[in-house]
């Protein structure tokens, strides 16, 4: 799928996160405790049974209807997902994965590193690196920080209460203590550590790893050793001379490596993005493609041996 189309998935689900509490789709109000579901109040009937208007049956059946089993089929469809496709929630709709992504480009424009922690630069040859561009990356780091701590609490309170309290400047002391010390937190993750949120950090994108990992059958990015050398002299306008698909991979990670220090691919395809631009400019097929099934299954059992012969 063009690269288009999982920006548009991006900012489709993005914006989707940020109005979901604002029209009721989905929060959890503290003053009420209640939860919100697709502008429904959600009720497990608990509090119909403490006033006697339902026996325990049907409150069984409540909790049991309203709350195990659409968690459960939940969590289901969501790890079937991972299952055959890998984390492709962090890489096509995961908010903060594109807030990563965001913050890697302009702070790439100002020292040409992806991250703080890059041990070299890698500037492109059509755009040198600016330090101009470090107040632009730590302004918009504190507004991502300032914006995901809004929402939060938006997912927590009523949202008119949360942007009525900004405007007006009548949060309480709670409220505002809240916001700054998200802000906070948050701003110093963007800044310092949104890759090692994302590959260490994050529960959702984990267990997806965890799922992806154990099925042989599922969505991998494969290296066609057999065209290694058409490696040398790799290079994109992007990503200058060097390994185009391990610099162009937001997550830090080397795409032609095996599939077990890939845990943490987001299925993104940056990679296989920047290796068929830096071949199809040499008139040459890419070396990286996507695998699926029972070919991800004869691509995991090369890997083990050409591992196991190294």
């Amino acid at each position: 799928m063009p690269p288009r189309h999982r920006r548009l998935f991006q900012l489709a689900f993005f914006a989707l996160f940020l109005i979901a509490p604002a029209l009721d789709w989905l929060r959890f109000d503290l003053h009420e405790a209640q939860l919100w579901f697709l502008g429904q109040r959600w009720t497990l009937g608990i509090d119909d049974f403490r006033a006697g208007r339902i026996d325990a049956t049907q409150a069984a059946l409540g909790i049991l209807l309203k709350g195990f089993l659409p968690g459960l089929l939940a969590v289901a469809a969501f790890l079937a997902v991972a299952w055959r496709w890998g984390r492709v929630y962090c890489g096509w709709l995961c908010p903060h994965f594109s807030i990563v992504e965001l913050l890697n480009a302009t702070l790439h424009r100002a020292c040409a590193k992806w991250s703080l922690w890059d041990r070299s630069a890698t500037p492109r040859d059509d755009r040198p690196a600016d330090a101009r561009w470090w107040p632009v990356f730590f302004l918009l780091s504190a507004l991502c920080g300032a914006l995901w701590a809004i929402t939060l609490l938006s997912y927590l309170l009523p949202p008119a209460e949360v942007w009525g309290g900004l405007v007006h400047g009548t949060l309480t002391p709670n409220q505002a203590r809240f916001l700054a010390i998200a802000t906070a937190v948050f701003t110093a993750e963007f800044v310092l550590a949104r890759h090692l949120f994302c590959r260490f950090g994050c529960a959702v994108g984990l267990f997806q790893s965890l799922v992806w990992m154990a099925n042989p059958k599922g969505l991998v990015v494969a290296f066609d050793r057999a065209k290694a050398r058409d490696c040398q002299g790799c290079a994109t306008q992007r990503f200058g001379q060097g390994a185009a698909c391990d610099r162009g991979c937001p997550m830090r990670l080397h795409p032609r490596d095996i599939k077990r220090r890939m845990f943490s691919c987001v299925q993104c395809g940056q990679c296989l993005q920047a290796c068929d631009e830096s071949q199809s400019a040499r008139g040459r097929a890419p070396v990286l493609e996507w695998r699926i099934g029972a070919d991800a299954v004869r691509e995991t059992l090369r890997q083990r041996r050409e591992d196991r012969g190294a």
